[in-house]
């Protein structure tokens, strides 16, 4: 079916399907009667780490006495009721979105946050939403065929801040900022950790999370790494922008606990990690990297028919900081998996390849010592395995790890 799809996009002019997904908008919106333009919208958008700047500000505002509906690759929620994404759809489509909007009004929520994509841009999704906040974590490539090109990729994302004046929420240490803060606003806030208007200082990282200061304010944050900081900043920031103090801020941000398959440990240094871009890649092995035992490294590429160039890169990248690396299947779609496995391990020669993902990670865990580190990339806390003609295999690599285990 993905594959017929596919043939008719190439049929069909652009404009065409541009204007059936603008037309899908509008019916959602209307059908739904505007919910979008009822309540405060904050945007978060970027190439990683969307779904924890969702969850860091969703706790801050709620420090503040707000009520928050929220939409995340990971969960959908309203006050204190979610429900689990198993869509396997970052930015859901326009009628279920639209739902979700209409039911946090009527549920009298204060904010809705919702994670952008670019492929939700492209299709028009956040279209008749008045977004009070919008705000990017970071630009890196990613979805490059889909976009025909990093520059589309970085368009698209930059269309959420066309259509939004209001605030705008940038990091000012990723490369792409000044394309960001070309876009007319009431209001830019910039933060990072190099520079920017809210900056974090007199860090320190640890195995339990890190504390930074703000305005010689101290922040404690238990997740992990330093690109968790970015995401509290940009958190932070948003807090800031909406009248929220500095002390709610930082209530808010201790009550923020581990995000469900990011950078999550399910048992003694065996950890599970969303990472699927080159650039996240990088930043897991390079934080979880043992001193003294071995850093074990399962990956795949996630997501078949899409993004080959990136496939030996990935490869590269866990060979280059991994002492063992398996490469295992993933979310093949209509794809041979075999094949997605042998492009990555273009990159990484001397690695394992083991298909059956279940005995891929069995066989990272055999091979480890007490002073070993695994991590296993690419699903986090996904609920399914994608392969062809639209199935879909029941997974949760945290869930395989604890029987094997047991």
């Amino acid at each position: 079916m993905r594959k017929y799809i596919n043939i008719i996009k190439k049929i069909i002019p652009n404009f065409l399907i541009s204007w059936y997904h603008f037309i899908l908008s509008f019916l959602g919106a209307f059908y739904c009667g505007f919910p979008g333009k009822k309540i405060k919208v904050i945007g978060i958008t970027g190439t990683n780490g969307k779904s924890t700047v969702v969850n860091i500000t969703s706790q801050i505002l709620k420090e503040a006495g707000y009520k928050v509906a929220s939409s995340s690759s990971i969960v959908f929620k309203i006050g204190d009721t979610e429900e689990e994404n198993k869509m396997k759809m970052t930015m859901p489509g326009r009628f279920v979105l639209q739902k979700f909007l209409k039911k946090a009004v009527n549920e009298k929520c204060d904010y809705a946050i919702i994670e952008v994509t670019s492929e939700g841009i492209k299709q028009h999704r956040h279209q008749f939403i008045n977004f009070d906040v919008v705000a990017i974590t970071n630009l890196t490539p990613e979805h490059i065929e889909a976009h025909k090109g990093f520059e589309n990729y970085k368009k698209a994302k930059g269309e959420l801040f066309n259509i939004s004046k209001n605030i705008h929420i940038i990091n000012n240490d990723d490369d792409h900022n000044d394309y960001f803060k070309s876009f007319k606003a009431k209001e830019i806030i910039t933060y990072g950790i190099k520079t920017g208007d809210i900056k974090a200082e007199k860090i320190n990282l640890s195995p339990n999370g890190s504390i930074f200061t703000v305005n010689k304010e101290e922040f404690k944050l238990k997740l992990l790494c330093e690109f968790n900081i970015y995401n509290a900043l940009a958190g932070i920031s948003i807090g800031l922008s909406q009248g929220i103090s500095i002390e709610n801020c930082k209530k808010g941000l201790l009550k923020v606990e581990q995000i469900a398959g990011r950078m999550e440990e399910v048992v003694d240094n065996i950890f599970v990690d969303y990472a699927f871009t080159p650039n996240a890649l990088e930043k897991v092995y390079n934080f979880l990297k043992p001193k003294d035992g071995r850093l074990i490294c399962v990956l795949g590429s996630c997501g078949g028919g899409r993004d080959k160039w990136k496939r030996p890169v990935l490869g590269k990248i866990a060979d280059t900081y991994g002492d063992i690396v398996i490469i295992t299947n993933e979310d093949p779609y209509d794809e041979d998996p075999m094949e997605i496995i042998n492009q990555v391990a273009e990159g990484a020669p001397k690695s394992e390849k083991i298909i059956d993902r279940r005995e891929a990670i069995k066989k990272s865990l055999q091979l480890k010592t007490e002073k070993d580190v695994v991590i296993i990339t690419g699903k986090g806390c996904e609920p399914w395995i994608c392969i062809a003609n639209g199935k879909k295999i029941p997974w949760d690599d945290r869930a395989i790890i604890k029987e094997i285990i047991s």
